[in-house]
C-alpha cells in the first residue's frame, strides 16, 4: 500500500513539472511566435474576468476570488467575500463601522468621510476601479465635516485575491483652518472568527476579544487604552494586560500586518507597499492592529510625536495628497490541528508584500494624481562622514538613512505632516539611490548610525518626470568640538541599548515574548522606583555598563499616594588633568521627551542649572510603550573651570513630575575635551 501511495505522489509531481515546463516554453516562445502567444492568452483568459454590478444601495465587484461590496454612494466598505467566508467583516456593525476611512480633526471630531457620488473610473475584464467623492461646501458642511474634498477609490484586479484602496484628498485655498490629527482606514473583522493577530515575526498570538475589555471583565489601568484582564472569556488571558499601543511599529517596519481565522485557515492582511504617503519619516511609530479584531492602515497621526507634528492646514494654503494605494490581501491554507497554517499564511503574506513592493508604483491606478514610474524621478549619490577625532580619512556612511522630504531645517522631516517622503538606506560604501520620486521640490536629509546630529543638503532638489539626478559625493560633518573623554550609549536615536527591566509579572502581555520587544510591556516606568528605591541612578564612567546600569527612561520617582518627585541622575568620572581656560562640550542627544525638562549641573547638585532644555516634548512615549519618539540634540559648551582634577560629577535632573509619564529617554551622551 505504501508503494502505491508513493507512485501516486511521484506521478503527480511529474505531471506538475510537465505543466510548468510547457507553460515556461510557451511563455518564452511568445516573444518569437504568434501562435504560442495566443495560447498563453487562452490560459490567462481562463481566469475569471472582473465583473461589476449595482443595486440601489450597493456596488459589487467580483473577480472569482473575492467579491467586494461597497455602500453607494457613501463608499464605506460593507464586505469582502472570500473562500467559505461570506464576509470577513463584522456584519453586526453599522455600515459605517465595517471598513471605512476616517479623519480626526478640530476638537477631536471624527469624520468618516461619506461620499455623495459614485463613478466608474475603469471597467475592463482585467481591472475595475470605482470612485466615491464628496465636495466640501462652506454653506452646508462648515460644522459637520472636515473641510476637505475627498475621492475614495477601490480597485479589484483579475486573478488577485484582494482589493486596493486609495484616497485623493484636497483642500482649496479658501477652505477654513483645520487640524487633521489622524487620517486612516480601519477594518472591523468578524469577532467570532479572527482571533490570531500578527504584526511582525516576533509579535504573533491569539489575543483577547473586544468583550474582554468591557466592564466586569477587565480593570482599568493608568490610562484608558490599557486594561488588566480579570475575567476574560478565555481563562488563558486572566491576569494579562492588553493595550493597543503595545502593537505599534515604525513606518519602515509596518509593511504587513493582519489577522487569521483559525476556523477557516484564512488570513486578512493590510499591505503597505510604500511609505511615501505616510508622515514623519521611516521611524515614525503608529498603530497596526488591536483587539476588536481591528486592522488599520495609518497615514497621518500625532502618535509618538504629539502636536509637534505639523497637522495644521491654513486658509490660503491649497493642498492635495494621494494616500495609498494600500492592498488588502486575503489568503488561505490547508487547515491542520497543530496550526501550522498560521506560519504558512504569514510567510505567504510577506511574499505578497515583496511582489507589491516590486510592482510599485502601480501601473494600473487610473488617477492622474498618482504618477506611474515613467513620470517619476530618481536621486543618486554617496554620503561620507568626516570626523577627524575618530578617523583622519573620510568614512563611508554605512546603513545611513537618506531621504527626500519637504524643504525645511535639518531634521524637520520628523514632524512633516503634509507632503510625501522618500527614504532609503545606504550601502556599505555610503552610496544611495532614491527611486520612484514624485515630481516636486525637496530637501535631502540623512542621519548616520553611530554619529550624532542631522544632515541636510542645503540646495533644494527639483524632481521632474523621468529625470535622474546624481548628487555626487556628499560629506556630513557631525557635531564635534574636541576629543571624546567618555560616552554613554550608541547614537542610534533610540534608548534600546539601555537597561530595560523585566515587567511586573502581574502586568504582562504574553504576545511580547522576546527581549527585543521587552520595552513594550506595561508599567515599566514604575520599575524605576522599585529598582532604585534607595537612591537615584549613579553611573560610574569606566566601571558601569550602560546596558545594565543606565535605566532606559528618566522618569519621576513614585513615592506613593499618587505622588511623584523629580529624579537626579549622576555621571561620575575622573579627569587626570583639566584645562581651565579651555572649552569642554557635553553632547546630549535625546531619543524622546514628554512634558519633561532636563537640567544639567556640574559638581554641585544645589547650584542653579548650568543648562536646561526647558519644558520639551509631547511624545508620550513612556505610556505608549515606545523606545523612542522625536530626536532632539543639544551641544552644551562648558568652560574648563567647571571641572576639577580628579573626581567630577554631572547631575542630570528631570524636574517635571506631575505624572509618572513626564520623562525623557536618552539616546547618547558624550563629554568632549577642548579642541586639539
Amino acid at each position: 500500500m505504501e508503494k502505491v501511495v508513493t507512485r501516486t505522489h511521484s506521478t503527480r509531481l511529474v505531471l506538475w513539472l510537465l505543466i510548468i515546463i510547457e507553460f515556461s516554453l510557451l511563455f518564452f516562445s511568445a516573444f518569437s511566435a504568434e501562435i504560442p502567444s495566443r495560447k498563453i492568452k487562452d490560459i490567462i483568459n481562463k481566469v475569471p474576468a472582473v465583473k461589476l454590478h449595482r443595486d440601489n444601495e450597493r456596488v459589487f465587484i467580483d473577480n472569482g476570488l473575492v467579491e467586494v461590496t461597497i455602500e453607494d454612494p457613501s463608499g464605506h466598505l460593507l464586505g469582502i467575500k472570500y473562500k467559505t467566508m461570506p464576509n470577513v467583516l463584522e456584519t453586526r456593525n453599522h455600515n459605517n463601522n465595517k471598513g471605512y476611512w476616517d479623519v480626526v480633526w478640530d476638537n477631536q471630531a471624527y469624520d468618516k468621510l461619506p461620499g455623495q457620488y459614485m463613478k466608474i473610473i475603469t471597467q475592463t475584464d482585467d481591472v475595475v476601479e470605482v470612485s466615491f467623492t464628496k465636495t466640501w461646501k462652506s454653506t452646508t458642511d462648515r460644522r459637520s465635516s472636515v473641510p476637505l474634498n475627498i475621492d475614495k477609490r477601490y480597485i479589484v484586479r483579475r486573478g488577485v485575491p484582494g482589493v486596493y484602496m486609495y484616497g485623493i484628498f484636497e483642500r482649496e485655498a479658501e477652505f477654513p483652518d483645520a487640524h487633521m490629527y489622524q487620517i486612516r482606514i480601519a477594518f472591523k473583522l468578524k469577532e467570532d472568527k479572527f482571533h490570531f493577530m500578527a504584526v511582525s515575526d516576533s509579535r504573533q498570538s491569539i489575543v483577547p476579544t473586544a468583550e474582554d475589555r468591557v466592564g466586569g471583565r477587565c480593570q482599568a489601568l493608568a490610562f484608558k487604552e490599557a486594561c488588566l484582564l480579570t475575567n476574560p472569556t478565555d481563562p488563558r488571558f486572566r491576569g494579562q494586560v492588553d493595550d493597543k499601543y503595545q502593537y505599534s511599529a515604525e513606518n519602515k517596519d509596518s509593511k504587513v500586518h493582519g489577522w487569521i481565522s483559525d476556523d477557516d485557515a484564512v488570513g486578512f492582511w493590510v499591505i503597505n507597499p510604500s511609505n511615501e504617503y505616510q508622515t514623519g519619516g521611516p521611524h515614525k511609530q503608529d498603530l497596526t492592529c488591536h483587539v476588536g479584531p481591528t486592522a488599520l492602515s495609518m497615514f497621518t497621526s500625532t502618535h509618538y510625536t504629539g502636536m509637534e507634528m505639523d497637522v495644521l492646514f491654513k486658509t490660503g494654503e491649497p493642498w492635495k495628497k494621494v494616500f495609498g494605494p494600500v492592498f488588502i490581501y486575503l489568503n488561505s491554507a490547508a487547515s491542520d490541528p497543530n496550526h501550522g497554517y498560521r506560519n504558512t499564511l504569514w510567510n505567504d503574506a510577506k511574499r505578497q508584500l515583496s511582489k507589491e513592493i516590486g510592482s510599485w508604483p502601480y501601473n494600473f491606478v487610473a488617477s492622474e494624481d498618482f504618477p506611474h514610474a515613467d513620470r517619476r524621478g530618481e536621486v543618486n549619490g554617496q554620503l561620507l562622514v568626516r570626523d577627524p577625532y575618530i578617523y583622519k580619512k573620510l568614512m563611508q556612511a554605512k546603513s545611513a538613512f537618506v531621504g527626500l522630504a519637504a524643504p525645511g531645517i535639518a531634521g524637520s522631516w520628523q514632524t512633516e505632516g503634509k507632503g510625501y517622503q522618500f527614504w532609503t538606506q545606504t550601502a556599505n560604501t555610503g552610496r544611495f539611490s532614491i527611486k520612484n520620486v514624485r515630481p516636486g521640490v525637496y530637501n535631502l536629509y540623512a542621519w548616520v548610525y553611530g554619529f550624532i546630529g542631522n544632515y541636510k543638503l542645503e540646495q533644494e532638489i527639483t524632481i521632474q518626470p523621468g529625470n535622474k539626478i546624481n548628487l555626487g559625493t556628499l560629506i556630513y560633518d557631525p557635531p564635534r568640538n574636541g576629543p571624546t573623554l567618555w560616552e554613554i550609549g550608541i547614537p542610534d536615536r533610540t534608548a534600546a541599548e539601555f537597561f530595560v527591566p523585566e515587567p511586573n509579572p502581574s502586568l504582562v502581555n504574553s504576545i511580547i515574548n522576546n527581549n527585543h520587544d521587552r520595552f513594550r510591556q506595561y508599567g515599566l516606568w514604575d520599575r524605576y522606583s522599585e529598582i532604585y528605591q534607595n537612591g537615584d541612578l549613579v553611573y560610574n564612567v569606566g566601571v558601569s555598563n550602560y546596558s545594565k546600569d543606565w535605566f532606559f527612561a528618566h522618569v519621576p520617582r513614585n513615592v506613593g499616594n499618587n505622588t511623584n518627585r523629580p529624579t537626579t541622575w549622576q555621571i561620575r568620572f575622573n579627569l587626570q588633568e583639566v584645562k581651565e581656560a579651555g572649552n569642554y562640550t557635553l553632547q546630549l542627544a535625546l531619543a524622546a521627551a514628554s512634558y519633561a525638562e532636563v537640567q544639567v549641573r556640574f559638581n554641585d547638585p544645589n547650584s542653579r542649572p548650568y543648562f536646561t532644555t526647558m519644558r520639551i516634548g509631547l511624545d508620550n512615549v513612556v505610556p505608549r510603550h515606545g523606545i523612542h519618539g522625536l530626536y532632539r540634540f543639544y551641544s552644551i559648551n562648558v568652560p574648563g573651570n567647571r571641572f576639577q582634577r580628579g573626581e567630577n560629577t554631572i547631575f542630570l535632573t528631570q524636574s517635571r513630575s506631575q505624572v509618572s509619564f513626564e520623562a525623557v529617554m536618552y539616546d547618547y551622551i558624550r563629554l568632549e575635551g577642548p579642541a586639539v
